[in-house]
């Protein structure tokens, strides 16, 4: 049961990766639904740090920073996906800082929406029945 339910973390954090994007610029790419789902998985595992969460929500943001420059360097070599080769402080036109302080809000969002899909998840398989072993 533990692949499901990181197949459907991940599924739940692509899905809202993609639609952030349809809110702030019209359009998304495929390849944001795998960045967000995996941004959303390794920032669900933050909740395990010993830290403050500030700092927590300033490592997510670091996550999700990092994600996007691999993703971009991968897929957006053309700049056809994004660009911010225009933004002060970019790098490659990948990143830029003006993303990252845009990441901290959304990272301390997904940290919340992980924790309750998390929790909601486990009820939802605790509700279902034990599965029938073969003779």
């Amino acid at each position: 049961m533990k692949a499901a339910k990181r197949i459907a973390l991940f599924g739940i954090g692509g899905s809202a990766y993609v639609g952030l994007e349809l809110l702030y610029r019209g359009y998304s790419h495929i390849s944001m639904f795998g960045a967000g789902g995996l941004c959303f998985l390794l920032i669900g595992q933050l909740r395990k740090l010993p830290v403050s969460k500030p700092a927590r929500v300033g490592c997510g943001a670091g996550i999700i920073t990092a994600v996007e420059l691999v993703t971009g360097l991968l897929v957006n070599q053309d700049y056809q996906v994004w660009d911010y080769r225009g933004q002060p402080g970019n790098f490659l036109g990948q990143i830029c800082p003006m993303f990252t302080a845009l990441w901290v809000p959304v990272a301390a969002a997904a940290m919340g929406l992980y924790s309750w899909a998390d929790a909601g998840l486990d009820k939802l398989i605790g509700r279902l029945p034990p599965k029938k072993r073969e003779a």
